[in-house]
């Protein structure tokens, strides 16, 4: 079934995280697992780790600050969800592009479009 009405914006994702999951230890048998997409994974970043704003949060993702504010809320809950059920969580998927400006000199960028699973350079990312 394909989604309905306008398509979704690339999310510009500053760094890969090292790790691609959380799992819990001392729970037998294959726990149940929680995926943080990486948009959301930035938003915890820049947020809760580095401590911006959302408003600069937000423009460093080029999003409005009432998306960050509801892509941050979602992997909050989605974090306090893991940890409270004991649940692997895992750090991928979404439309996303990971951009490594340095002084605001254009480097190359990568698109990630987990529906593909193809990696392309997008015309227009934002």
């Amino acid at each position: 079934m394909s989604r309905r009405g306008r398509p979704g914006k690339y999310r510009i994702v500053k760094v890969d995280p090292k790790i691609s999951q959380f799992s819990p230890r001392g729970r037998p048998g294959r726990p149940d697992e929680v995926e943080l997409k990486m948009d959301e994974f930035e938003a915890l970043r820049l947020a809760d780790y580095q401590g911006l704003s959302q408003k600069e949060a937000a423009k460093s993702m080029h999003i409005s600050q009432q998306t960050f504010s509801r892509v941050l809320r979602k992997a909050r809950n989605l974090v306090a969800k893991g940890i409270t059920t004991g649940s692997a969580i895992k750090i991928q998927g979404g439309q996303y592009v990971i951009s490594s400006r340095i002084d605001s000199i254009p480097a190359k960028k990568v698109v990630i479009n987990t529906n593909s699973k193809e990696e392309t350079t997008p015309k227009n990312p934002a």
